[in-house]
């Protein structure tokens, strides 16, 4: 079944007792009992409930994975995998990711003794120097945010595999639809479905998908456990949203193209961060493990002033300055103030992410009004 089919049909059957097309919302808690354990499958909500499985069998499909799980947003999904850690283990990440990843990696597990290990991997064997008796995972986005750095999969799978080290993927910039990095031997893929999964801005939701019997048995028992489960309306609007991920994504990707194009050839622009200029880092790779290059842009002005980088954030009329992604409309952000404000300055500036950047998240819009929109923010 070729991916565009199983973007409308899996993990979905018709409801049984109506023949609804679209899995209802189970709005319960709890469910009623014949006999004490005598019960269809169904007990209490934070445990299961059938439009969350009816979801987490879609993303396992979409993903070419073999189990999905369901969070209560994309920190709460990442949240999980941290989980599987122990005191003393030691992580190697990626240096350029979501602020928030960061934040979550050193205010938080940081005390409960895990170290983290903040590596470029544009050269996967970057890692190896990092790599120790205590190295438990590997942590990596691509294309990375706000950078559009790419991390080849495959390459960083062989050296986690050759060490036996545990390796996820944060694929909330490609979605499934322009990768799938369990093909490319990643271990876990996280995402933030709040993003292109859900992708209409209404909607705040995680999730994991995996290969590996043991660790989905290790996850489930931590979702349950713990109980950042996602709300049944969430997980409908999910499901809605991947029915149209292949339309809304192809879109993306062909108005990603010429509002980067146009941007590298405007006078007053500076540098241009998309993954699909033939020029930029690892395009070859990206061309490998992505079907196409999406929707996310970052960019700089030849003035770095950030007079003039917020005079185009809050001079645009179609781009409205928002955080987050991945939504029907246009965003623009300011990724040091905005989306990695908990990053240190010297830390974000290593990887290029200096004060005057612009992140944009280009919807499927016409591309000629967004364009012009541009130009007239820009001058």
């Amino acid at each position: 079944m070729q991916l565009e089919t199983k973007l409308i049909h899996a993990g979905v059957e018709p409801d049984p007792s109506t023949g609804a097309i679209m899995t209802p919302i189970y709005q319960t808690s709890t469910y009623v009992q014949a006999a004490p354990g005598d019960h269809k499958g169904y007990e209490y909500a934070r445990t299961q409930n059938p439009t969350r499985d009816a979801l987490q069998n879609a993303l396992a499909a979409i993903e070419e994975g073999s189990f999905g799980l369901c969070f209560s947003s994309g920190m709460a999904a990442t949240d999980a995998v941290l989980k599987l850690l122990s005191p003393g283990d030691e992580v190697i990440a990626a240096n350029d990711m979501y602020g928030g990843t960061y934040r979550i990696f050193t205010k938080v597990y940081e005390k409960y003794g895990i170290r983290f290990h903040f590596v470029p991997m544009e050269d996967a064997q970057s890692i190896v120097p990092y790599i120790n008796a205590h190295t438990k995972l590997i942590w990596t986005e691509t294309p990375t945010n706000p950078m559009m750095t790419i991390t080849d999969i495959e390459a960083v799978s062989a050296i986690a595999k050759a060490h036996d080290i545990l390796l996820c993927v944060d694929n909330t910039f490609a979605s499934p639809y322009l990768q799938n990095p369990l093909r490319w031997g990643a271990d876990l893929v996280v995402h933030s479905a709040t993003k292109y999964l859900g992708g209409h801005s209404d909607v705040v939701h995680g999730c994991i998908i995996g290969n590996d019997p043991a660790l989905h048995e290790k996850l489930k028992f931590i979702q349950n456990s713990c109980g950042a489960v996602p709300g049944p309306q969430d997980c409908f609007l999910v499901l809605r949203g991947i029915k149209t991920l292949h339309l809304r994504m192809q879109r993306h990707s062909e108005n990603g193209r010429q509002v980067a194009h146009f941007l590298r050839s405007h006078p007053k622009v500076d540098k241009v961060y998309w993954c699909g200029f033939e020029d930029s880092q690892g395009y070859l790779v990206a061309r490998k493990q992505m079907r196409d290059f999406g929707g996310m842009i970052s960019f700089t002005l030849k003035d770095d002033r950030m007079e003039a980088a917020a005079k185009v954030l809050s001079g645009t009329k179609l781009f409205s300055l928002a955080e987050s992604l991945g939504g029907v409309e246009s965003l623009i952000g300011h990724p040091a103030s905005m989306t990695h404000a908990s990053i240190p300055r010297e830390e974000r500036m290593k990887t290029g992410l200096v004060d005057s950047l612009i992140r944009l998240s280009v919807g499927v819009e016409n591309a000629d009004d967004l364009i012009a929109d541009l130009g007239q923010a820009i001058g």
